[in-house]
């Protein structure tokens, strides 16, 4: 009777992940060789599979060296080359195998498959404005629409999370997909995301079909000293 009444404190807290959830981290392949008229890159399934350039693989091993201290449950590269070959000093330091997540390979590019994609945005290709315009890679011919790609990145990201309740998973992909991905979580525009650096990481949790960002385009790991290369 007459005590002073408890006062109660609600701190803020730092973020968790709710119980299940699985956290995602997308990693953008290292830089890939550079595109030639008269070497275009080889094909797997009708995709681009040009492999890392030199730059590349020095990105490679300052994001590895950067995962491999976190606690990571699996990890995950797609069916083109630069994704096992950007993975390649994480699974060695971790001992263990990548696994392949096919519906995670790079958008379909179409008849600027092989290397014409960076050639026309280069040179600032009529085609290539009105497809920044429009927000959809079907304007170059033959390319997959907005649509195809969005089920597919769902279906895949659907697949690693059931895999790994509670996990924590690295995704070495493309920038097509992480700005994909990153667009079905946030429910943007489709190119919103574009853009991630080569080498860079980016973070979703996913619970179900609820998917939240929580990182994206983290390239702390490549701005050291000596590295203007690598930014």
């Amino acid at each position: 009777m007459g005590g002073r009444d408890e006062v109660v404190e609600y701190r803020q807290e730092r973020y968790r992940p709710p119980a299940g959830a699985v956290t995602v981290l997308p990693v953008r392949h290292g830089a890939s060789r550079a595109a030639r008229a008269d070497a275009p890159f080889p094909l797997v399934d009708g995709h681009a599979d040009p492999e890392l350039a030199a730059e590349g693989h020095r990105q490679a091993e300052r994001v590895c060296a950067r995962l491999a201290g976190e606690r990571l449950d699996a990890v995950y590269v797609t069916t083109l080359r630069r994704t096992a070959q950007t993975a390649a000093p994480l699974v060695r330091r971790l001992g263990i195998e990548p696994r392949v997540e096919a519906d995670l390979r790079e958008v379909h590019l179409g008849a600027w498959e092989g290397g014409l994609f960076r050639r026309m945005v280069a040179e600032d290709a009529p085609e290539a404005r009105r497809l920044w315009a429009e927000e959809r890679w079907d304007v170059i011919p033959g390319a997959e629409p907005n649509e195809a790609l969005a089920a597919r990145v769902w279906r895949g990201i659907d697949r690693i999370a059931a895999a790994h309740p509670g996990g924590r998973v690295a995704v070495f992909t493309h920038g097509g997909v992480i700005a994909q991905a990153l667009s079905l979580a946030a429910g943007a525009r489709p190119p919103a995301f574009l853009g991630t650096d080569n080498c860079s990481i980016s973070e979703l949790v996913v619970i179900g079909e609820r998917w939240s960002v929580r990182r994206f385009n983290d390239t702390a790991h490549l701005d050291g000293p000596g590295d203007g290369a690598l930014t």
